[in-house]
């Protein structure tokens, strides 16, 4: 396995120093995905901007926002970002039943807040190739079309972040290992 360094704010490449003060401002701490990012200056910052557009400039609540991320974790597997979104989760005071449904892959209570989970993961799990079913599901629980694209926003997100830490290996900051998760099996090839 190819090692990734986890850098620093100082031996980051230039172009990534001012991304990673940004996260600790944010975070008040360098997360190791943006530290093992930042030897991209160009996936580092896609990711930090993604990220703000989506938490941001979306019609969505922080625990829609959530359970977009979270299907996605989960279907890709990724561990470290289901731990760290967990503890994202814990901090907006997402419920409790809706983090378990979405660390569990199980239905949420809430029935408009599961046909996002289902929606999320169908855009996950179809690569968009959606039917039109799966949008009027979608419609028919009290979104909208604007919510449909941006669960597609909010995947693309998880794209970058889940791959980024599947090839990298990223390690488990300790602010996040209270959360740890651990994927069932291997995902298809």
């Amino acid at each position: 396995m190819t090692d990734f360094q986890v850098h620093t704010i100082d031996s980051a490449p230039a172009d990534s120093q001012p991304q990673l003060e940004k996260s600790k401002q944010a975070y008040g701490m360098v997360p190791n995905l943006h530290a093992i990012m930042a030897d991209s200056p160009a996936l580092l910052e896609a990711y930090r901007t993604i990220g703000s557009i989506f938490d941001t400039k979306t019609s969505l609540s922080a625990t829609e926002q959530q359970i977009i991320a979270m299907t996605n974790n989960r279907l890709n597997g990724c561990e470290y970002c289901m731990a760290a979104h967990t503890s994202i989760m814990q901090g907006a005071k997402v419920p409790e039943d809706v983090i378990t449904s979405l660390r569990d892959g199980t239905p949420i209570a809430d029935p408009k807040l599961e046909a996002l989970r289902v929606f999320a993961a169908k855009v996950n799990t179809s690569r968009g190739w959606l039917d039109d079913g799966d949008i009027e599901a979608l419609l028919d629980a009290g979104y909208t079309r604007q919510t449909v694209l941006e669960v597609i926003v909010g995947t693309a997100y998880k794209v970058l972040s889940n791959y980024t830490n599947h090839v990298a290996e990223t390690p488990l900051d300790k602010a996040f290992s209270k959360n740890e998760w651990h994927a069932e099996a291997e995902p298809a090839s």
